[in-house]
């Protein structure tokens, strides 16, 4: 009985471990159990990497306020306060994950800090899961942490997954040239960017340019740009031009600290002054004027393409009404009369093709030209079998720049008023001189005079840095410019950027 008892044990062991091996297998093939964050990122950074297997996780604290300057001396008193003071100094260098709070409560983070430490791709990849679970997070800021090239898409497409996240700072971080696709193209959701420190050059400088805005493509979200403490040259400040030229979205660029000179300044000050479309450009307005036709075409397509009997006979009649009436003596005034009624009819009943400015494509007819998520077009509707390049002039652009169709034409050329959305400009620590100078004088007067208070965007620059560039304070040009630029409205609330410390 005993010898029966005992392998009856053994067997039921023996199956309750195939059991357990079989759900581990399981597990393994499924992946670790989902994990629902609940928005307190002290709890579920640990939590999410000690199911990642993270030996050394980073400790999640509050950001603390400076209670002394950074340079002042240790306090005389305990050693306790002398050694509160160098952890202070030093506790950024840390491995540690600062947060900081709207209030009190630990679901209200709005800022993310990590400084100075080297960022892994496991240790990112937790927090691209804990993230999204924050509803006030807006801000996240990576400091000298040695990105890899293969997270930048992860930080890219952050704020599709962060309904209030629209900040990133990434200083004292040298990308790679393809960053910048990714962090400013049209389907970019970033608005405020900052990338003081990163060893930008020229070539980086042109692809921030082509990213800003092209013929064909916009960034319409981007607000500010942040490229201070880089190496842009007047070649690269000529690319960074270019992509101003039909940039409307992008309030306020610091370019403080690079070596540009009066080349650059005279390139970057061509485009806020009215200045003429190039070939490429004209021609894209060509496109936009017929997209914008095609679209108002296709809202009445029963009106504008008669077909069948009843359409051919409205074809007939109004080619009949167009012959010159026969004689017949004193019966033709009064044909006369009922053509002229006919004709009345007909062009109240066709639609008006108006051609939309800028502020009007962007809500009515980029919405008419843009197809419907999912939808495929040219697999059986109207357009089938028709090459793509003529079904949509704008075809491969996603979103095309509308600030084309503020040109106008003048003297035979068609000329842009000038970018007026840009308000602030730093240029500070550079090599501008008095020629330079002379040419952002020369635009700003020119926006002075054709400056619309009451149309939203063009209030044209109100702030341009200049300081510690070879221009002398006794230019009667600096003083001409200083009368154009409005007055500070808080001079001491402000600090120089140049002096900043990018750590803090």
């Amino acid at each position: 009985m005993r010898r029966r008892s005992d392998r009856a044990t053994k067997e039921k062991a023996l199956v309750a471990t195939e059991e357990e091996m079989k759900s581990a297998g399981r597990k393994v093939e499924q992946g670790p159990e989902e994990f629902q964050c609940s928005g307190i990122l002290e709890q579920d950074f640990p939590e999410l990497c000690a199911r990642a297997g993270i030996a050394h996780v980073p400790r999640v604290t509050p950001r603390p306020a400076p209670s002394f300057p950074a340079d002042a001396e240790p306090p005389a008193g305990t050693l306790e306060e002398a050694l509160s003071r160098i952890e202070h100094r030093y506790s950024h260098f840390q491995p540690r994950i600062q947060v900081e709070r709207e209030q009190e409560d630990p679901r209200s983070v709005r800022a993310v800090f990590l400084r100075g430490w080297k960022l892994e791709e496991d240790i990112l990849g937790v927090l691209s899961q804990c993230l999204p679970a924050l509803g006030a997070l807006q801000a996240v800021h990576l400091w000298n942490v040695a990105l890899p090239e293969p997270l930048l898409p992860v930080l890219a497409a952050l704020p599709t997954r962060c309904s209030r996240l629209r900040t990133l700072s990434l200083e004292g971080n040298p990308l790679p040239e393809a960053a910048f696709e990714l962090l400013m193209g049209s389907d970019s959701l970033w608005r405020h960017l900052s990338l003081r420190s990163c060893s930008i050059g020229d070539s980086a400088a042109q692809r921030i340019g082509t990213s800003l805005s092209t013929p064909t493509s916009c960034n319409q979200r981007l607000e500010s740009l942040v490229l201070s403490f880089n190496h842009v040259s007047d070649l690269g400040a000529q690319h960074i031009a270019e992509g101003l030229r039909l940039n409307r979205s992008l309030l306020s660029l610091s370019l403080a600290s690079n070596d540009i000179g009066d080349a650059g300044a005279s390139r970057l000050a061509e485009v806020l002054a009215p200045f003429p479309l190039t070939h490429e450009e004209v021609v894209q307005r060509r496109r936009l004027l017929l997209a914008e036709a095609m679209g108002r075409s296709r809202a009445s397509p029963k009106e504008t393409e008669p077909h069948g009997e009843h359409g051919a006979s409205r074809r007939g009649s109004t080619l009949g009404n167009k012959l010159p009436p026969a004689r017949h003596g004193k019966a033709a005034p009064k044909k006369k009369e009922s053509q002229r009624k006919e004709e009345v009819k007909q062009s109240k009943k066709l639609p008006e093709l108006k051609v939309t400015r800028s502020r009007d494509l962007k809500s009515g007819a980029q919405e008419r030209l843009s197809p419907e998520p999912g939808a495929r077009r040219g697999t059986g509707g109207w357009d089938a079998g028709i090459p793509r390049s003529l079904r949509d002039p704008l075809a491969g652009a996603a979103e095309p720049p509308a600030a084309l169709l503020e040109a106008r034409q003048q003297r035979g050329a068609v000329v842009l008023p000038g970018n007026r959305a840009l308000l602030n400009l730093s240029l500070a620590h550079n090599r501008v001189s008095e020629r330079g100078l002379g040419a952002f004088l020369a635009a700003l007067e020119a926006q002075q005079r054709e400056k619309q208070p009451k149309v939203p965007g063009q209030q044209g620059l109100l702030c341009l840095g200049l300081e510690r560039n070879r221009i002398p304070p006794t230019s009667p040009a600096l003083a001409r410019l200083q009368e154009l630029l409005p007055p500070d409205p808080d001079p001491k609330g402000q600090e120089p950027e140049e002096e900043q410390d990018a750590g803090t």
